[in-house]
Order: structure tokens, then sequence, then C-alpha cells
């Protein structure tokens, strides 16, 4: 009985001494992880893989891939982004969480040359495409707002953005207007046609009697003149 006793007495004080050495332990334990080295975290953007994990080990730091995005900056397989900024301090034997860059997204491209702008702005849409750069230039061959050239062509290789060159149309040019009165009507035409101007004729007649605008009056080109024939 005494005995049996003494065995309950002693239940306590196992209880008591594991729980004295389990605080001992984790107390040890926090005190090991306490005295970690901290290091600043180096930049990985950029970076192949070998030189980022090269730079991570130097550290006492590991890397951890996260996943992968196209981007038309980074070249493929090099780091496109860490998850804790270059110059933090953190523990050694943490790992670095990185994205990794697909580099760009290729497409083919549509051949846009002598669309209208607004036109090509809406086939590229459908493609997923921009015009990320419009160049405007004069032409005397390709009418206002249609597409001279484009960069990158369809054969080539792109990202998700293009270049084009735009026409403005032909330089206006001005002029005096010429009398056309006493010409035959073929002649007057001819005169008309050479400088870029548009005629409407009235009558039936051969020879230009009268004419709108007047002779001397400042006209353009395209601008349209009135001959009356008899």
């Amino acid at each position: 009985m005494q005995r049996q006793l003494g065995n309950v007495l002693k239940f306590p004080f196992y209880i008591i001494g594991f729980i004295i050495l389990g605080l001992i332990f984790g107390y040890l334990t926090f005190k090991v992880l306490s005295f970690s080295r901290t290091v600043e975290v180096p930049a990985l953007n950029g970076k192949t893989l070998l030189e980022a994990n090269k730079l991570l080990a130097d550290k006492g730091l590991y890397l951890k891939i996260e996943g992968e995005e196209y981007d038309s900056a980074v070249p493929q397989g090099n780091i496109l982004k860490q998850n804790i900024p270059p110059g933090e301090s953190v523990k050694e034997r943490r790992g670095i969480k990185v994205v990794i860059s697909k580099g760009p997204r290729v497409w083919s491209i549509p051949f846009v040359v002598n669309e209208t702008l607004a036109n090509a702005e809406t086939v590229l849409l459908q493609k997923g495409l921009r015009i990320s750069k419009v160049i405007a230039v004069h032409s005397d061959l390709v009418e206002k707002d249609r597409i001279i050239a484009q960069k990158p062509r369809p054969e080539e290789q792109i990202s998700d953005s293009i270049s084009v060159l735009v026409s403005l149309g032909p330089y206006e040019k001005t002029y005096f207007c010429p009398d056309f009165r006493s010409m035959f009507a073929g002649h007057a035409k001819d005169l008309a046609e050479k400088l870029n101007l548009k005629v409407v004729t009235e009558g039936t007649g051969e020879i230009v009697q009268s004419q709108k605008p007047d002779p001397g009056r400042q006209i353009k080109g395209g601008d349209t003149i009135y001959l009356q024939v008899f």
C-alpha cells in the first residue's frame, strides 16, 4: 500500500520534470535561432538563375521559384520579380521567392499597310496587339490616314505592339487661280489636273466663257474649279 502511494506521489514530479525540460529545450532553440546572422537580400531582377543562386548562397539564403510570366524586356529564363526587395534585411537560411520571365509573347502579326489607321487598330486589337507609335508624314502617293509602312512586318517576331508610318496626304500647295477664259474646255481640264484641281463644267460648248473662282484668287490643291463653256 505504501509502495503504491509512493508511486502516485512521484507521478506529478515526472510531469513537472518533463515540463521543465521542455521549457529548457525551447529556450535553447529560441536562443540558437535568435543568434542567426542577419543579411541583406541581393538584387535579383534581370539575373539568370545561376547568377541569382550564387548571390543568395553567398548570403546564406536560397532560391524558390514561384512562377513564370511573359515580359518583353527581361530575357526568357531570367528573374522578373522577387518577393523581398533588394537591401531588405532577413535571417539566414530564408528562401527568396522569384518569378521567372517567359520572354516576350509572340504572335503572328497581320499586314496592315494601305489600311486606314482606324481599321488597322481594330484588326490588331482582335489579335491582342496594339499600335505603340504612330509617325505621320506627307505623301504624294498614299492618301491621308492610310498606313505607308509598319514595323515589325508580318514575317518578324514581335512582342505586343508595333509602330506604323501614316500618311498625312500631299503637302498643301497653294496657287493663284489661272485664267481659264477663252481656253478650249479640254485644255482647261488638262491644266487643272496638273495643278491637282477638280473641274466641273457647265454648258455644252467648247470654249470657256467664265469661271469660279475668279482668275488671280488664291486656291489650293484639291479645290474645285467651276467652268462655264459655250
